[in-house]
């Protein structure tokens, strides 16, 4: 699957969220977890110990690894068993914003093949969440600096 996405944020303001996965609880809604594993900074093969919350109780535990980065344009990551997918997040400058152009693909393992049952609209309103969430994160950002940058 693959989604393009206009968001109203320059890629320098963007891309940082896709490429650190210790922020994306903020704005992904279904996203419990992710804690690097290992010390130094993230480079290429760095691993992240993941839950992600699926509907009701149901959690799944796998690893985030980082496949391909390449700053404020392009980042691969790979999700271990038993999701077995890959996500690339590849932004460009877009106007004022930055165009993001999410591939999705993979084979999910066990119960979660349930989820790939799903009509292609469905999985694409659920993956359209997390860019909302991206949206919202960064404007309240913006308010907030407008906020302290506003003479009392």
């Amino acid at each position: 699957m693959t989604l393009d996405v206009h968001l109203d944020h320059p890629p320098t303001r963007v891309f940082p969220y896709f490429a650190d996965p210790g922020t994306w609880h903020d704005w992904a809604p279904a996203v419990e977890l992710r804690r690097r594993v290992g010390d130094g900074p993230p480079s290429v093969g760095s691993r992240w110990t993941a839950v992600d919350h699926i509907i009701g109780p149901f959690r799944v535990h796998f690893e985030d690894v980082l496949e391909v980065v390449e700053p404020d344009e392009r980042v691969v990551w790979h999700s271990t068993s038993p999701w077995n997918s890959r996500v690339e997040y590849a932004c460009s400058a877009e106007d004022r914003g930055t165009r993001v152009h999410a591939d999705y693909g993979g084979d999910v393992a066990g119960w979660l093949r349930l989820v790939a049952l799903l009509p292609t609209f469905v999985l694409a309103r659920i993956l359209m969440r997390d860019f909302r969430g991206l949206q919202r994160l960064l404007d309240a950002e913006d308010a907030r600096a407008g906020a302290v940058a506003e003479p009392a």
